[in-house]
């Protein structure tokens, strides 16, 4: 990954550069408007909110089972992620919303699982944060919770009456809608590999200099 930071580093700020225009230029949807087109920003942002809960409760269970300190690194930048994309989420969604619904939030079930969601985590990021001794065990244990709770959330839209459009969106987009979507999907994927990529390397350097300072001491 070290030798492919610099060209994915650049890769994202051209795609990301790309995005507006790529979306200026995707179709209207006929009864939203101009306000669907924040679509492309919204889900590939939940996308990302399950697949950085996941990674932080696969990367938690091998914390907890293996004793392993990477991981647990791994975790935490992975915990922070979700938040991130988490708090991106609840921002669009909203936006849409009010243009869709008429409100800015209904208490549904996809809406209300996806807030949890992102509290778990938020909750996760704070025992980290301020639990004292013993507090990585703790968290770990929340990052299991909260990626059991993905595929919930997921399917919520499925099999619950709800007002948020159902998985099977993605597959109905035009040609010209679909293709502005995956490249919006393409793009914040390698952002977050990026975000992933240093957020870990940063965790190493602070575990780094503990180290050395417990030598000093020694």
């Amino acid at each position: 990954m070290s030798r492919a930071f610099l060209p994915l580093t650049f890769v994202a700020m051209l795609c990301f550069a790309a995005a507006p225009f790529v979306v200026a230029h995707a179709p209207y949807e006929q009864t939203m408007g101009l306000v669907q087109k924040v679509f492309y920003y919204h889900v590939p942002s939940a996308m990302l909110m399950f697949i950085s809960a996941v990674v932080c409760g696969i990367a938690s269970a091998v914390f907890l089972f293996r004793r392993s300190a990477a991981a647990d690194r791994v975790a935490l930048a992975a915990g922070e992620l979700t938040a991130l994309f988490g708090l991106i989420v609840l921002v669009t969604g909203p936006i849409w919303a009010r243009k869709a619904w008429g409100v800015w939030w209904e208490w549904d079930a996809r809406l209300t699982s996806s807030l949890l969601l992102w509290m778990i985590f938020l909750a996760y990021l704070l025992v980290r944060r301020f639990g004292g001794p013993g507090s990585e065990k703790l968290s770990a244990a929340m990052a299991l919770f909260g990626m059991a709770n993905v595929p919930f959330v997921y399917v919520s839209v499925n099999y619950w009456r709800t007002i948020h459009p159902k998985t099977s969106v993605v597959m109905t987009l035009g040609p010209g809608m679909r293709g502005a979507f995956w490249f919006c999907v393409a793009a914040f994927m390698i952002l977050y590999l990026l975000l992933l990529t240093l957020r870990k390397r940063l965790e190493d350097r602070h575990a780094e200099i503990e180290r050395l300072y417990l030598a000093v001491e020694e």
